[in-house]
């Protein structure tokens, strides 16, 4: 998704407390940000920051880490975060989030970080054959993926995109994951998971497109 520049994002960002201006510096040692010792989930490719604000707040034994590239979407995500959590009368205290490539993600995480989730939500399809490495669910991803999420750690993934779909379910099986559940129409499927809809699901939704949805489960 394209947006368009906000110059107030990156000095919002650097004067949060739940924004990390250099991740690199907490590969390994992420846990000693949060408060609470509890499991930790990621999201890649946070967008404006909907998504994870639902969760993190309902999900206060549970620490969460966000990452975009682009800091006008980050600086929204900041802001939904603080109105979700002023809503909800909670702390802000078991989420950050943080500007790196996803292309380059093991520098920031490693196995002592231990990731039992990530989520994947509507990521850039890259439809051009010579451009599909740079899909967040290609193999090549995945077995970076693979060097930090636990034993039986879980990818949570939603898109639109049916090519996409299709050669991610090849993916995961290429790269040893265990395909969980799987579905063509997530909004029609009863108990897939506890779902909270991103900004596009609602947007597809509304353009009657069906949103293909998986649960991948990394082998011990």
């Amino acid at each position: 998704m394209r947006i368009r520049f906000k110059p107030w994002a990156r000095p919002e960002l650097e004067a949060s407390k739940f924004y990390i201006n250099e991740p690199e510096q907490y590969k390994n040692k992420w846990h000693t940000l949060y408060p609470n010792k509890a499991p930790f989930h990621i999201e890649l490719g946070c967008g404006k920051g909907s998504f994870i604000a639902n969760l993190a707040v309902k999900n206060k034994n549970i620490n969460y880490l966000a990452i975009d590239l682009v800091d006008a979407m980050l600086g929204l995500a900041k802001r939904n975060i603080e109105q979700k959590y002023e809503e909800e009368k909670q702390e802000i205290n078991n989420i950050y989030l943080t500007r790196f490539d996803i292309e380059r993600i093991f520098l920031i995480l490693g196995k002592k970080d231990k990731v039992e989730r990530i989520y994947i939500n509507f990521c850039n399809p890259w439809p051009r054959g010579k451009h599909h490495k740079k899909r967040l669910t290609h193999t090549r991803q995945l077995e970076k993926y693979k060097e930090f999420l636990t034993d039986k750690g879980e990818i949570y993934f939603k898109t639109d995109d049916d090519s996409l779909f299709r050669d991610s379910l090849t993916y995961f099986q290429e790269s040893g994951f265990t395909i969980v559940k799987q579905t063509y129409d997530l909004a029609n499927e009863v108990d897939f998971w506890n779902n909270i809809e991103t900004e596009h699901e609602k947007m597809f939704k509304e353009q009657k497109i069906s949103i293909k949805a998986l649960i991948a489960k990394k082998k011990e």
